[in-house]
């Protein structure tokens, strides 16, 4: 069976060039980098006859959650941060909280067969002389048990990385795939509108946020999530993509990735002053891309009412005039109170407020069309918790935090300066 949708998305006009200014930018709305969105129909079309990948009809239109694991089990170094316990310790805490297709049927549905990405999947983003030197690589990976691929950096390589990586960035792609598949699935076969797509959830590693065009840095290999955004366009003609990155660091990365691009909208909030030092609020793209990009540093010891208050004033502001066709998300969950990497206090039931807000948020502005990537997250007990609720959160179920979460360990968020950071990010964005 072959299907083909054309839907005409929503635009947002603009006039004139992009200012160099915060007074022409707020001048105008901020609208101005919509001067270079050509408004082309979006085409998605696909066969499930001819490609035994995809999941059925039946299970796109039953699921309200989908999710893939790629764990990357021979990537590893002992006593890493950033291990292959990561992703086990995740699916673990599924399993004992019943959040898999075991026990929830249908509504619930793992992606265990997908295509990896291929060379070009990977440059289309990162420089290709990179990919396949990190390929070349790989057999002194083999030779050496381990290597850093990162100069002094803390980023390395085994024998499996190349490999491990590609699998990482396909199984994310596979999850656009299916989520802009079952939304159009409802529109057309199943004339189910008012229902929404599952949101997607890649539990995969290596993380991406930091790798740069040139590349790895921080842990991070390839750019999963701006991988993903770059196939969502050229595969399914969704222009606009939003992505919001809440981890603890700056995903400096997909930051730099798509720093002069008006069609991909990159939005961070971090710790400020952490590693890797970039992700100033100065920061807000550059040439056609000046104002796509707005980072938050958010001062040391925010939490869960730092959170809150930088999403409804800054990021549902911000989707609501970008009026994206897509949103990604960087799941970090390092900024948990108990993470050793970093000095924020969230917790497991602000993973669950956000991930419960982003998908109310995507409902609106892109018909839920929404993917969340596995980024940081160090602590195993906290990271696979958070998890879980986030799962929960997106299948609509109340939370269970208060079964984790302990107030003991939480101190009095530093107000004023969370207040001055929103406030300067509000005027600089003209929010």
């Amino acid at each position: 069976m072959s299907m083909a949708l054309t839907i005409q998305p929503l635009s947002l006009p603009g006039s004139g060039g992009l200012s160099r200014t915060r007074r022409s930018i707020c001048k105008n709305g901020f609208g101005l980098w919509r001067k270079h969105v050509v408004k082309p129909n979006i085409c998605c079309s696909f066969s499930t006859e001819k490609d035994p990948l995809l999941p059925s009809i039946q299970e796109l239109t039953d699921a309200r959650l989908i999710y893939s694991v790629s764990p990357a089990l021979g990537h590893n170094k002992e006593s890493h941060p950033e291990c292959s316990a990561r992703v086990p310790a995740i699916v673990t805490a599924l399993e004992k909280n019943e959040l898999i297709p075991k026990f929830r049927g249908s509504e619930i549905l793992e992606l265990s067969n997908f295509k990896i990405a291929t060379i070009e999947d990977i440059a289309n983003v990162h420089e290709k002389a990179y990919v396949l030197g990190l390929e070349k690589a790989m057999e002194e990976a083999s030779n050496s048990g381990l290597i850093f691929i990162e100069g002094s950096g803390p980023t390395y390589a085994t024998s499996t990385t190349f490999q491990d990586s590609l699998i990482a960035a396909g199984a994310g792609m596979a999850l656009v795939d299916s989520v802009v598949m079952s939304r159009f699935i409802m529109l057309i076969i199943a004339s189910r509108n008012s229902l929404d797509p599952p949101t997607g959830f890649a539990l995969i590693r290596p993380p991406g946020h930091h790798a740069v065009p040139k590349g790895p840095m921080g842990f991070c290999v390839f750019g999963n999530v701006a991988i993903a955004a770059r196939h969502a366009q050229r595969a399914h003609g969704l222009k606009r993509v939003f992505i919001i990155d809440f981890d603890v660091h700056h995903g400096n990365g997909t930051n730099d990735a798509f720093a002069e691009d008006p069609d991909i909208f990159f939005l961070s909030t971090h710790q400020d002053g952490s590693y890797p030092g970039t992700g100033k609020m100065s920061d807000i793209g550059k040439g056609k891309g000046e104002g796509t990009t707005l980072n938050l540093p958010l001062p040391g010891g925010s939490g869960d009412i730092a959170m809150r208050t930088a999403f409804e004033e800054i990021i549902v502001p911000c989707v609501q005039r970008f009026k994206p066709d897509l949103i990604l998300v960087s799941a970090g969950y390092d900024a948990h109170v108990l993470d050793p990497l970093a000095n924020l206090q969230f917790t497991t039931g602000t993973y669950y407020s956000l991930a419960k807000d982003i998908k109310r948020l995507a409902k609106e502005v892109c018909g839920g069309r929404c993917v969340f990537f596995l980024e940081g997250g160090y602590n195993l007990e906290s990271l696979s918790s958070s998890v879980a609720d986030s799962f929960r959160a997106l299948l609509g179920e109340e939370s269970l935090a208060s079964e984790f979460d302990n107030p003991a360990y939480l101190y009095d968020e530093p107000m004023r300066k969370l207040r001055d950071a929103i406030e300067r990010a509000k005027s600089i964005h003209c929010l």
